[in-house]
């Protein structure tokens, strides 16, 4: 089942056009201003990026809010304030972090 995208040449705007086979005709319109002049384009792709290739391209800094709510982010950050000042981890901070990562919040968080 494709989607073709067109680009109107009369409002310059893409239009997608979902099609149930290949071989069936279709009579494509554009979205925006209902001009039939349009010109196949060739369509955008999307692929899923793993969590290795976020974090190369991104950092573990968390960068919104919602951010602050994944033990993952809290923990990597917590780990690299740690690291740029030369100090050593607790134990307890460090088994809080792995036991967040594993799905076990602490009791202050579990509450927000």
């Amino acid at each position: 089942m494709p989607i073709y995208e067109f680009k109107c040449q009369d409002c310059g705007r893409l239009t997608s056009v979902f099609v149930k086979t290949m071989d069936a005709s279709y009579q494509a319109q554009c979205q925006h201003c209902g001009g039939r002049k349009l010109e196949r384009v060739v369509s955008r792709f999307a692929y899923r990026k793993s969590d290795e290739t976020i974090l190369e391209e991104y950092g573990s800094e968390p960068r919104r809010l919602e951010d602050y709510k994944d033990p993952r982010q809290i923990g990597r950050w917590v780990e690299r304030k740690f690291s740029e000042q030369g100090l050593e981890m607790p134990e307890e901070t460090r088994k809080m972090i792995d036991a967040a990562r594993e799905g076990d919040l602490p009791s202050p968080l579990k509450d927000s």
